[in-house]
Order: C-alpha cells, then sequence, then structure tokens
C-alpha cells in the first residue's frame, strides 16, 4: 500500500507543471484595469439603507459598491471612520455623501479618493459649521424644541444630546416625496445625530482639490436648493438638478445614479 501512495503522489507532482502549462502564464497584475469603487456615506436620520435603490443600479451596471455605517457622532470622528474603512479597499475610490455626509466626505483624508459627488449634501469649507449651511428657510431652522425630540447619551457633554426629527418635521420635510406610509417607517427607523456634530469646524476641505459633482434636490425643504447651488458652485462641482426633496437617493435614484457613473467614468478616463 506505502509504494501504492508513493507512485501515485509522484504522478500528481508531475501533472502540476502540465496543468500550469496548459492554463497558460498567470496574467501580470495590471493586466485588467481596477474599476473605482464607490463608496456611498449616509447622512444624519439615515442609516445605508437610504442607498439601496443606488446601491442595486450601480452593481447592474457592474461597479463594485461599498456602504459604510457613518456614525453621526462627531465630524472629526466620523470622517476619521470612514477614512479607516477606505484604507481597506484596493484601487480608486470615487466618495459619495448625502446630506451630512457631505460634510463627511468634504473631511476625509485618504489618497485613494479620486472623486467626490454630493447629493442634497453639506459642503463646507474650512472652519465653517454644518448648521448655519441650512440657511434660514431650512425646515431645521425653527425652534429646536419643535423640530428636535432631545434625548441623552452616555457620556454626552451637558449641552450635547442625541437629535431625533419629530414625526411631522420629518414625514412632511425631511422624506417630502416618500410615500407616507414609507415616510413614517423611515420616521422609527432614523439614526440620530449628536447635537455636537453639526456645530464643530470642518477642517482643510477636499473638494478644493478633488473634481466633484452634485446633485439638487429643487424641492428640498433641509437644504434649499439656493443653497446648494451656491455650495456646489463654490466647490466648481458638475450640477445635476432633480425634481426631488432631501432623500433623492429613494425618490430620484436614476438621476442620482447618472450622477455618480459621470464621476466613475471621470475617474476611469484618468
Amino acid at each position: 500500500m506505502k509504494r501504492i501512495l508513493v507512485a501515485l503522489a509522484a504522478l500528481a507532482l508531475l501533472a502540476v507543471p502540465s496543468a500550469v502549462a496548459a492554463a497558460g502564464p498567470a496574467p501580470a497584475e495590471d493586466a485588467y484595469p481596477v474599476k473605482p469603487t464607490v463608496v456611498l456615506v449616509h447622512g444624519a436620520w439615515a442609516d445605508g439603507s437610504s442607498w439601496s435603490a443606488v446601491t442595486r443600479r450601480l452593481r447592474e451596471a457592474g461597479y463594485p459598491v461599498r456602504v459604510p455605517p457613518n456614525p453621526l457622532r462627531d465630524l472629526a470622528g466620523d470622517s476619521a471612520t470612514i477614512a479607516d474603512f477606505l484604507s481597506t479597499i484596493s484601487g480608486p475610490i470615487v466618495l459619495v455623501g448625502h446630506s451630512y455626509g457631505g460634510a463627511v466626505i468634504t473631511n476625509v483624508v485618504s489618497a485613494k479618493v479620486r472623486a467626490l459627488v454630493y447629493v442634497d449634501a453639506f459642503v463646507p469649507d474650512e472652519g465653517e459649521t454644518v448648521a448655519p449651511l441650512v440657511g434660514d428657510d431650512s425646515i431645521l431652522a425653527g425652534d429646536p424644541g419643535q423640530v428636535f425630540d432631545f434625548v441623552p447619551y452616555p457620556g454626552a457633554a451637558e449641552d450635547d444630546a442625541d437629535l431625533y426629527l419629530k414625526e411631522p418635521v420629518f414625514v412632511t420635510g425631511f422624506a417630502s416625496g416618500v410615500p407616507a406610509d414609507e415616510a413614517r417607517a423611515l420616521w422609527a427607523s432614523q439614526r440620530p445625530l449628536a447635537a455636537r456634530a453639526s456645530n464643530q469646524p470642518s477642517g482643510p476641505a477636499a473638494w478644493r482639490s478633488l473634481p466633484s459633482w452634485y446633485v439638487v434636490g429643487t424641492q428640498d425643504q433641509v437644504i434649499p436648493e439656493a443653497r446648494q447651488v451656491a455650495m456646489a458652485e463654490r466647490a466648481d462641482a458638475a450640477i445635476t438638478k432633480v425634481e426631488a426633496g432631501h432623500l433623492a437617493p429613494i425618490t430620484a435614484p436614476d438621476e442620482v445614479t447618472s450622477a455618480i457613473l459621470a464621476a466613475v467614468k471621470n475617474v476611469s478616463a484618468n
């Protein structure tokens, strides 16, 4: 039996080179182009599921997509969390931010990021805070007690709390354009934003050195159209306007996907 096993082992060793030869030489490491990975960053009062329709379209178009959770705790920490996530991805990245997620991607430091896409998003410059960027016409600019439910969390400073949008504000304003039943379900599962996150100064702006795209929701009640356009123009972003409220990734996924693909193709061409 031992002789038989030795003989079989010898035959196996002889077969390996033949198999390799039949398969041909292994392709060079750069034989195939690396497609950019699209990383979608959600904003406040939402989670990764807000990108589901866009994610499906991007994947159907053949692009890798990742949707990491945004902690919504503080601007610097949230941006560092996303940057750490990006460090695990190979190849170039197109980084996309919705709402508060726009402020986060503006502060992400990563040499892998080749383009930025903002969707109904904040685009702060260095030293700016998010809260004033909504403007006086925003549904968030009213009496805070009528806009938010304040919920304590462990370790919060005396002037800090988790902010949840009140149901009427969420359903009729934040989620305008979303069917009422779906909007109420989204309200029930919303993720809060720590109050301090919207009042921390932004760092050096990534859009100053990266090509940018911006999807403007013309019916947005959270960041009114004029505010979005002003930030987009300041960032010299390519602007796409869609007739949608603040949740354009949900209500206008085709248009949002098209803008992202424009950024992806620009990266691929360069």
